[in-house]
């Protein structure tokens, strides 16, 4: 007996809307239903209205996030290896999560401590990573995060312009944060 490939309803919305608000952060329901193959009716049977979709894809994209950077660490040495080894392994999701950024804050409470945690452990991992001589004590942890952040998403906007390639965007990205922008002498 062959187990079925096909994905669930369900399945088949969510993997339509990453695809879809990738290319089109503004697309209508209708054109993820279209994609998934099903019909509006069924699309709003799983997600009533476009935010409780966006939830659902932000909490799978955290998920497949946290994954990523758990597997890509697994065997790091320290936590500047962390650091490198984490901007590796988000800068390819940002074809599939990027979206989600520009989507705002969520009111949903799951969420809201879900980023929290995301940046308390990032910032954790910066004031190791300070301890080991990676940052500047003298720059704020905070600062470093958010320029972390928005490396992140630098690389994937990069990428998705055709700029770079996932391994240049990285590359960049983890030399802006560790040298600035300033002339290599």
């Amino acid at each position: 007996m062959t187990k079925s490939l096909r994905l669930s309803s369900r399945d088949a919305i969510i993997e339509a809307a990453f695809s879809v608000f990738s290319k089109n952060p503004s697309a209508a329901l209708a054109d993820v239903a279209e994609r998934a193959g099903v019909g509006r009716a069924t699309l709003h049977r799983h997600f009533a209205s476009r935010d409780d979709l966006m939830r659902a894809l932000s909490k799978i994209a955290i998920k497949e996030m946290d994954d990523a950077v758990e597997e890509a660490c697994a065997d790091a040495t320290s936590y500047s290896e962390v650091a490198r080894l984490a901007l590796q392994a988000l800068i390819p999701l940002g074809d599939r999560h990027g979206f989600l950024a520009l989507e705002g804050d969520s009111d949903d409470p799951e969420l809201q401590a879900a980023y929290a945690k995301e940046q308390r452990e990032t910032a954790e991992m910066v004031d190791a990573a300070k301890g080991e001589g990676l940052f500047d004590t003298s720059v704020a942890t905070a600062w470093i995060v958010q320029a972390f952040d928005h490396l992140m998403y630098a690389g994937w906007e990069s990428v998705k312009a055709g700029e770079t390639t996932q391994d240049q965007a990285a590359s960049l990205a983890w030399r802006t944060l560790i040298h600035g922008l300033g002339r290599q002498k």
